[in-house]
């Protein structure tokens, strides 16, 4: 097996989620150092197992050109093609491991010590590093596959592409990847998209929010948010109609908002409540930035509950129906009506503990972790977390000296906060004040039912950023993911070490 320092960049086939991952060349070489190293570096497993995990991991989420792109690589790797028949052709052993990743690419706080027992303890007993191999590939690939579909990916590829991707220029960016030097393809930041006074509707899986007819749970929420809301479905003038909610106003220093998503009442589709423009938003960061008030434990503890409830309250989608998995990759999905249910309404019986940052943290706990039992891959995933975290030109929108900190914080903890995560120290009242409900339902979505997502959703959310700029969101949403995946399994490791 070569290191993660032997690798040629040059060598490396880069597909089209690589190239638009390129738009963040820096972020980029973390990525291929990480991606290329658990899947032909050192490591405890095989390589035919590293290839099937991806494709059953991708195949939860029902992402079928990351399935037949490592069913292809399972195969150069002189993989069994038996294998590729589905979970009743492949080996005990490897079969085992499948509740552990429906769980995590679903429900992660579910995993307890006792699956790593039994994977551990069985007559095809896993090494507690082949675990933690396994780990770290399944929760790499459950959030890949969030982040193919939240950039609409999957539809460009079918010949559906939003045309800001299919018309954007190719250009280079040099990167470095174990002290070897290449050129590769990337898609620089595009020119400031041009503000639409008028949309309109359309109806995909972000527009279809279900709401009481009131529309009180969206007018508490933008009243938490500090916008003077008073909805009214007597605005509704018929079936499909795109009249404006009345009474919808908030102006700061003359700037009106200028951005909407639609929601569906009922039989009525009509434009929803705006988005904060960049300017708004630009300025509710400058002064929570200048903000001194230290808010107590019980407070902080109130605004994450609160935020947590208000997440379940989104709706993904219209009343349940079974999932139909596509016939191309059903063979290699077991369970499929076992999806993501919200941490905060998962029933009055059972409920486990908020996951808290400082009982369990990545860089106190779940770094020396994975280091210790599969060396060198800690490093290179904190790196990758700490770049998609830490990633800024300091601009927004076109606009440039940006301090998008507070900006970038509350995608990351809001994100980890649908996986039942609290960082402590947060105030997660910023959330509320930062990322606007249609920006919640599409991180929500992309994470968790990302095969929902359309290119029309990712069009229609922070349209003054510029693409490289939504990109980014995207790769926060699969880091933080990752992470979140990765703690909870950790943890469970610990626990049965312990």
């Amino acid at each position: 097996m070569c290191s993660v320092h032997e690798y040629n960049m040059a060598d490396l086939e880069l597909d089209q989620v690589t190239k638009v991952i390129g738009y963040h060349p820096r972020f980029l070489d973390h990525f291929l150092r990480t991606q290329n190293f658990i899947m032909k570096g050192d490591g405890p497993l095989p390589y035919d197992y590293r290839y099937y995990l991806a494709i059953i991991a991708a195949a939860r989420h029902q992402c079928p050109y990351l399935v037949k792109m490592y069913e292809k690589e399972f195969l150069n790797q002189g993989g069994n093609p038996e294998w590729l028949n589905g979970l009743d052709y492949i080996p005990s052993k490897l079969r085992a491991i499948y509740e552990i990743n429906k769980i995590l690419a679903h429900r992660p706080w579910l995993l307890r010590k006792e699956h790593i027992e039994s994977l551990t303890r069985n007559k095809n007993s896993w090494s507690l590093s082949e675990v933690v191999h396994a780990m770290v590939l399944l929760s790499h690939f459950h959030s890949l596959s969030s982040f193919v579909f939240s950039c609409g990916l999957t539809q460009k590829l079918d010949g559906l592409s939003s045309p800001k991707f299919k018309t954007a220029q190719i250009s280079t960016a040099t990167v470095n990847v174990g002290g070897v030097t290449t050129t590769i393809p990337y898609q620089p930041p595009q020119p400031p998209v041009q503000i639409q006074q008028t949309v309109q509707p359309q109806k995909t899986v972000l527009s279809e929010i279900i709401l009481n007819s009131n529309a009180a749970v969206i007018a508490g929420e933008f009243n938490g948010s500090g916008l003077t809301t008073n909805v009214s479905v007597n605005n509704v003038v018929g079936a499909g109609s795109s009249t404006a909610l009345n009474g919808v106003n908030n102006k700061k220093n003359g700037n009106v908002l200028v951005f909407f998503c639609f929601i569906k009442i009922k039989d009525y589709v009509l434009t929803a409540l705006p988005s904060a423009s960049v300017e708004v938003l630009m300025e509710r960061m400058k002064v929570l930035s200048q903000k001194q008030d230290e808010c107590t434990e019980a407070e902080l503890s109130n605004r994450f509950k609160s935020v947590e409830m208000q997440t379940a309250e989104l709706s993904t989608t219209a009343p349940q129906t079974p999932v139909e998995v596509p016939p191309v990759i059903s063979h290699y999905v077991e369970d499929p009506n076992f999806t993501y249910q919200d941490f905060a309404r998962r029933g009055a019986e059972n409920i486990p503990n908020t996951f808290r940052i400082q009982d369990y943290s990545w860089d106190d706990h779940g770094y020396s972790l994975v280091n210790g039992l599969y060396e060198d891959v800690g490093t290179l995933l904190d790196q990758k977390f700490r770049c998609a975290y830490n990633l800024t030109y300091f601009t927004m929108g076109g606009v440039k000296n940006v301090d998008t900190s507070k900006f970038r914080r509350a995608i990351w903890n809001y994100i980890q906060c649908i996986y039942g995560i609290r960082h402590d120290d947060y105030d997660y009242g910023e959330v509320n004040q930062l990322l606007d409900r249609p920006l919640k339902m599409f991180i929500k979505t992309a994470c968790c039912f990302p095969d929902r997502i359309t290119t029309k959703d990712y069009d229609s959310i922070l349209v003054e950023l510029l693409d490289s700029e939504k990109v980014h969101v995207n790769l926060m949403v699969m880091e933080a993911r990752n992470q979140a995946e990765l703690l909870y399994a950790l943890r469970e490791i610990m626990r049965y070490m312990t």
